[in-house]
């Protein structure tokens, strides 16, 4: 690999393997996004040749909208040449600097990739194994059938205390570790799967008892946590990863496979490389390293999510294989003077690593936001008014509160003093919503939370944090207990105080008696109402007697409260109903929970924020990562997190990632507690770096002598820095309060203009409140509903467009057509009748036609076996090299989800010759997958949609423009005079449906299919029961005519946006509706089973100006 460069972004394109390596604001996603605009825009990859991969939903979703956002601007601005070569912008100057012709090609790939934007691939790694595993077939199988969770624990906690039950329940001696110990153990095994197990034994002699014991029970605990997933048909997204994986890397069938995958990209490019883990980086480099355009983006001072199973190491051995390192060296966040700061602080350090070093970054931003106030101020605490002290240091709690008050106090001091912010509106005084508090843990966030409250300072504590780690979840137990035994006093009184009851102490104590009674008696109520109705109507109860809503809002910072109240409710109505759950497992329930916080499915458990408007921000480091604020304050830099005997160690020995289960007596703990050690004070020098790296204008950081500091990574880099040499020391000893401010003062140096130490005194610190401003007077009333309802305005289907003439038309057997929708299930299809009715004014016989008998006798009728094939045919993939096993894979998963009384082998043997019929363009086997689009859904907006127009369409008008093209001798030309007989209800809003199939055939041109299950006569049949005529007068009979003519107008709409050039002469093939009970395969007599359509273009183009209201016929 060649050194680094700069890297950019106008210059030669990256090829073969790249690395780009960020800092903290260089524009690491504007780098992304630019690099796939210029692949784009200079025709070197279409929008599908592109693989754009994230760590989060959330970081996915914005990579989408700002690339999305980014080709719509770029092309808007190529319009005119000449503008766009002197544009701003220097992207849009770059692909404007060629001739006009090349601009306006360049143009047209942007907007054709815009309109293809969704055959673009933009995900997260899990759901890109997700893809990669559909796409490889059978060879990628992923158990179609087992549901994918986010969150196993639920299972976790039952295999812990099964396995924990058959270790010690019947042993004489006690429990070598604790069932709390026990969880540890299997949650740090079952969490961290690539690691292996030390030490490396399980031999049970007495001097070595417990660890080989730790060792057997975490191992136990992979494999029967396997094992009950595959059983209950259950996957977390970390199994896609493992699948995909050993796809690749099979001795056998891997290359084929990673060939097969790399086909479907040219240009790939991974965000937040440094979260990745040894085996997505191996994916990824089997995949495509060597073969296609890899771009790795990430940032290793930034790798602070080792516990997730991130590893750095992936990082920098990815820059080692890579063919080119390129950095990002402009930061564009945060202004000079802090960076020159922050520079003077951890400039030139390595955090945790040799080849992880802070180099200095350009700034783009070279004058102050906040004029008049240093960029970076340290505050430092004596050990003088802490209270008593213990080996030379006060308590780490008192600490940790002086901290928090004193924040609360400096925060209320820059809010008063009008300090003023220049932002992108223009210059403003500072608010509490450009302040942000990030803390080490989530204990510290509750510490800085109550300390602004009590200074009147409106805070918002981020979604990060676990709801049942708050107040509100151990009110909602106090009150479940209570419910559960109403007749325990103690329980009536904590119930009773709960700000979901509302009682105060002084009125408990002056009802005595009649108090608690009154609150018992109401509890029990509340009992009998949860075994009759469920506890969603217990909390409607509690909350309107005890007037929750009223009395919560009415008090400071009571709107949390009852975002959190209400939040844990929803989760315990979820796991009543979707568990069963009584009063008695409920509680035990959320007592667990309560335990362990952070255990459940993350987007279940994540605190919902009750407002952000105006608010100061609270957060840990971990949950800003991505984060930006103007003021950053960080209280616990000092605040080290220490074990010193932890019961798992993670680290790396010889390139393997160990996971240490032994405990502290295990052998070779000693060792390996070391290197533990060493890795995580790593990860916390780049955690500080990462909070350091959010603020904008100013830092405000506190140091403080606790018994821990010595080792924190803020008081590494102020005291335990020796020059030439990158890596602080370890630790360093925290010294006597005179000697740490004179260090303190002379570390600042020629920094004093950027750097302010400041003491904080041994006093308490100021409990002034802040005094909110003034707000102008807003005159409210209430809103007045003065529209005029459009009651002619509504959603409607094809279905229920006819549904007048199905509702009244006479029975016929094993024929009917109720409603269009079709999810769940295909309802344009024949309703199943008994057997032997009458039908009366019915056409059908039992006459039996010459021809080849059905593959389908025998099989149901009806609506249902309808859906099952539809399913079947929908998700069959054309490229398997076995057509029936695939046929026989995709009804068996169709029937086990319809839980059907079909046969799948047989159903599978009858839509083999569906598949093989000659459709006049070659059959269905012959299309290729990415030649087919199944269930196109639409939505099209009816004379106007949400702005409608003057003009009234209807039904008649749609008959009328029939005649008009229709030429007399169509098959269907006479089923306009049927269309007229049809409620003329006028067609205002949108037209909702779904086509069953479009198929791309040579021109290319696209064909409309629709399956139809229609048995059409009674008793076995052949071929002769679908002749062209017998197909023409069934399709007449359920109307649909009208629904064809509607898909290809949806067809015509979509193909608008998605074709390029697009001709509806040219590239409109006409329908086909299968009626696949006539279809036999190759030997299908002409005419039979398929029924071909083509209706003018004309009439397709018309029809749809018709339904928009813009011509009336």
């Amino acid at each position: 690999m060649t050194a680094a460069h700069g890297f950019d972004l106008l210059g030669p394109m990256p090829t073969g393997t790249t690395v780009l390596e960020a800092s903290a604001g260089t524009g690491k996603t504007y780098a992304i996004v630019g690099l796939a605009a210029r692949y784009i825009a200079e025709g070197i990859a279409e929008i599908s040749d592109l693989l754009l991969v994230t760590f989060s939903r959330a970081a996915t979703q914005e990579l989408r909208d700002r690339t999305r956002s980014r080709f719509a601007s770029i092309a808007r601005d190529l319009a005119d040449p000449n503008i766009a070569r002197a544009s701003r912008d220097p992207l849009v100057a770059f692909l404007a600097a060629v001739d006009d012709a090349e601009v306006d090609r360049r143009r047209r790939r942007l907007r054709r990739a815009l309109s293809d934007f969704d055959a673009g691939t933009i995900v997260t790694t899990h759901s890109f194994c997700q893809r990669m595993l559909d796409g490889l077939g059978i060879a990628g199988e992923r158990e179609p059938e087992s549901a994918f969770v986010e969150s196993v624990s639920d299972l976790l906690e039952q295999v812990v205390d099964d396995l924990y039950l058959q270790m010690f329940s019947g042993a004489d001696e006690a429990p070598a570790f604790s069932r709390r110990d026990a969880q540890q153990l299997a949650s740090a095994a079952v969490g961290d799967q690539q690691s292996i197990l030390y030490p490396d034994t399980e031999d049970l002699d007495d001097d070595n008892r417990e660890p080989a014991l730790r060792v057997r029970f975490a191992r136990e605990a992979r494999r029967e946590i396997e094992r009950r997933k595959r059983l209950l048909g259950v996957r977390d997204y970390n199994d896609l990863l493992g699948l995909l994986h050993s796809v690749l890397s099979d001795p056998v069938h891997g290359e084929a496979a990673c060939a097969r995958v790399r086909d479907r990209f040219r240009v790939v490019l991974i965000d937040e490389f440094q979260d990745t883990d040894p085996m997505q980086w191996d994916i990824l480099r089997r995949a495509f390293h060597g073969f296609t355009t890899l771009i790795l983006v990430g940032d290793p001072k930034q790798a602070i999510y080792a516990f997730r199973g991130a590893e750095v190491l992936s990082y920098l051995d990815a820059v080692q294989t890579a063919d080119h390192l390129y950095e990002l060296t402009a930061n564009w966040r945060s202004d000079s003077g802090l960076l020159d700061a922050l520079h003077h602080l951890y400039g030139g350090a390595a955090l945790g690593h040799d080849d992880i070093v802070v180099h200095r970054v350009e700034a783009r931003n070279p004058l102050s936001r906040m004029v008049g106030h240093p960029p970076l101020r340290l505050r430092y605490l004596p050990r003088t008014g802490a209270g008593p002290l213990r080996q030379g240091f006060p308590a780490v709690d008192r600490l940790r509160s002086r901290v928090a008050a004193d924040v609360a106090a400096d925060i209320v001091e820059l809010l008063s003093g009008s300090a003023v912010i220049e932002r992108p509106d223009g210059p403003r005084v500072i608010e509490p919503r450009d302040i942000a508090v990030l803390t080490r843990t989530t204990k510290q966030v509750a510490l800085i939370r109550d300390a602004l409250d009590a200074v009147g300072v409106p805070s918002v504590v981020s979604s990060s944090t676990s709801v049942f780690g708050t107040e509100s979840a151990r009110h909602w137990l106090w009150l479940l207990q209570a419910i559960e035994q109403p007749h325990r006093t103690d329980r009536v009184r904590l119930a009773a105080l709960t700000p979901l009851l509302g009682w105060t102490a002084a009125q408990l104590d002056s009802g005595a008696e009649d108090a608690l009674s009154q609150v018992s008696s109401r509890l029990r109520e509340y009992s009998v109402l949860f075994d009759e109705a469920g506890f969603a109507a217990v909390f409607e109860r509690v909350s309107a007697q005890s007037g929750l809503d009223a009395r919560l809002l009415a008090v400071e910072a009571g709107e949390r409260t009852m975002t959190d109240l209400r939040h844990i409710a929803q989760l315990l109505n979820r796991a009543a109903v979707s568990e069963s759950y009584g009063i008695t497992a409920l509680t035990r329930w959320l007592t667990d929970r309560i335990k362990e916080p952070a255990a459940g499915g993350s987007t279940d458990r994540s605190r919902r924020l009750d407002s952000d408007s105006a608010a100061v921000q609270i957060m840990t480091t971990h949950g800003s990562k991505g984060l930006e604020f103007p003021v950053v304050y960080l209280p616990y830099a000092w605040d080290t997190l220490y074990f010193s005997k932890p019961s798992t160690l993670l680290l790396h020995e010889n390139g393997k990632r160990i996971r240490d289960v032994g405990g502290p007596s295990g052998s070779g703990y000693a060792a390996r507690k070391i290197l533990n050690d060493q890795e995580e004070a790593g990860e916390e020098l780049r955690l500080l770096y990462v909070g350091l790296t959010r603020a904008e204008c100013r830092i405000v950081l506190w140091w403080a002598p606790g018994r821990n500091t010595a080792t924190s990574s803020l008081h590494r880099m102020l005291f335990g820095r020796i020059p030439a040499i990158a890596l602080p020391e370890p630790s360093y000893k925290v010294l006597d309060d005179a000697t740490t401010a004179n260090r303190l003062q002379s570390w600042v140096g020629s920094a004093a203009g950027l750097i302010s130490v400041e003491p904080v005194g041994p006093g308490e610190p100021s409990t002034a409140h802040w005094i909110r401003p003034e707000q102008p007077h807003l005159d409210v009333a209430a809103a007045r509903f003065d529209r005029t309802l459009d009651l002619l305005w509504r959603r409607t289907s094809y279905s229920a467009l006819t549904a007048h003439a199905h509702d009244a038309a006479p029975g016929r057997p094993e024929v009917g057509v109720t409603s269009e929708a079709e999810h769940p299930e295909k309802t344009d299809e024949p309703t199943e009748t008994s057997v032997g009715g009458e039908y009366p004014g019915s056409e059908y016989t039992d006459e039996q036609l010459d021809g080849i008998a059905s593959p389908m006798n025998g099989m149901p009728a009806g609506a249902a076996f309808g859906t099952l094939v539809h399913e079947a045919l929908e998700h069959v993939d054309t490229s398997a090299p076995d057509l029936l096993a695939e046929l026989e894979r995709r009804c068996a998963a169709a029937v086990a989800s319809r839980m059907a009384e079909v046969d799948p082998v047989a159903l599978a043997q009858a839509l083999l010759p569906v598949m093989q019929t000659p459709l006049g363009f070659g059959t269905l086997a012959d299309v290729a997958p990415s030649d087919h689009l199944a269930e196109l859904d639409f939505e099209l907006p009816l004379a106007g949609g949400d702005d409608p127009v003057a003009d009234t369409v209807t039904l008649k008008s749609v008959a009328r423009l029939l005649r008009y093209h229709l030429d007399p001798a169509d098959v269907l030309a006479s089923y306009a005079d049927l269309l007229d007989d049809l409620e003329a209800t006028p067609l205002r809003g949108f037209l909702t449906g779904s086509i069953d199939s479009v198929l791309r055939v040579s021109g290319p041109r696209y064909v409309v299919v629709d399956y139809k299950t229609n048995r059409i006569a009674r008793g076995d049949l052949t071929t002769g029961n679908f002749t062209r005529e017998k197909m023409a007068q069934e399709m007449i009979r359920s109307h649909y005519p009208l629904q064809a003519i509607l898909y290809a107008v949806a067809l015509h709409r979509y193909l608008r946006w998605r074709q390029s050039d697009y001709d509806p002469q040219l590239h409109l093939g006409g329908i086909r509706y299968l009626f696949v009970r006539g279809m036999v395969g190759p030997q299908t007599p002409a005419g039979c089973g398929v029924f071909d359509w083509n209706p003018p273009a004309a009439l397709v183009v018309e029809l749809s100006d018709l339904l928009a209201g813009k011509v009336a016929r």
